[in-house]
């Protein structure tokens, strides 16, 4: 496995078939075909079908993703998360937490990290249809500062049937950095379709604001950010799986981006180790 540096996935969906709401599974289905779901059981089947997969696909290391989004996707508790990644050192889990589940946001985080061993926490601001400013959020985005573990916070568009893209603006997550200068924030899908530029501008703006490229074609990025490389420490990669399951294929398209080696190296892995606090 080589490790100098790692290739990681910053964002990998571990939510089984039985926990997927009806109107999603059939969604994936229709979208992927019947195959998809074949896949979808073999490699969560047990951590090490997941390892074989990611080895398959040349990735050292996977965030691990958690959601409680039972209006639209479904529900991947936590415990159940970190349950299936203490197996290996390579599986990250990442936290949800839904502020309409959850009374003590921040008290939740704290179990989280400290007791689960959670990496980190993701948010579903589209999905679970909250605006990232709110203030009711602040106690937990204080408790993410003072635990040194990064938020992951989808941006931008989704074509899932509930969502609601306003609360997608990455503009929103201004606020949370200036009055929390040490969190570190990674958007993700880097604002995909109406958000692009304002998602580039935030990541130059602010130091610990990164973009993940989940779910945008590699071949395309230099379409939708001209100037790519001028962020190439704030940026890292992502495949959404199960949505792509090719992640093989799509690290190649970034590999092949007329970029240098040390930038596509930082962007495939590189700084999400940082973020992450991987050792090697």
């Amino acid at each position: 496995m080589a490790m100098n540096p790692p290739v990681i996935d910053f964002h990998f969906h571990v939510t089984g078939p039985d926990e997927y709401t009806d109107w999603f599974y059939g969604w994936l289905r229709e979208y992927a075909g019947e195959e998809s779901i074949v896949h979808l059981r073999r490699v969560l089947s047990s951590p090490q079908a997941m390892l074989q997969y990611l080895d398959e696909q040349g990735i050292d290391y996977a965030v691990a993703l958690a959601e409680t989004n039972p209006l639209i996707s479904g529900t991947s508790p936590n415990e159940r998360v970190a349950e299936f990644c203490r197996a290996s050192d390579r599986l990250i889990p990442f936290a949800n937490i839904n502020p309409y589940v959850t009374a003590d946001l921040a008290a939740e985080l704290r179990h989280c990290v400290s007791d689960l061993g959670c990496r980190g926490l993701k948010l579903y601001p589209t999905y679970q249809h909250f605006y990232v400013n709110d203030s009711r959020l602040y106690p937990m985005y204080a408790e993410a500062q003072r635990l040194g573990v990064p938020i992951l916070v989808h941006t931008g568009s989704s074509v899932f049937r509930g969502a609601r893209l306003k609360y997608g603006d990455p503009l929103y997550l201004d606020d949370v950095v200036v009055d929390f200068p040490e969190l570190v924030v990674v958007m993700a899908h880097s604002g995909r379709g109406l958000w692009y530029d304002s998602a580039f501008f935030l990541a130059q703006l602010h130091q610990n604001v990164y973009m993940d490229i989940t779910g945008l074609p590699p071949l395309k990025l230099l379409t939708y950010f001209p100037n790519l490389e001028r962020n190439a420490d704030k940026i890292v990669f992502g495949s959404d799986w199960p949505a792509v399951t090719d992640i093989k294929g799509n690290i190649a398209d970034l590999r092949s981006l007329p970029l240098s080696e040390e930038s596509k190296a930082k962007m495939l892995g590189g700084n999400a180790a940082r973020l992450l606090r991987l050792r090697g």
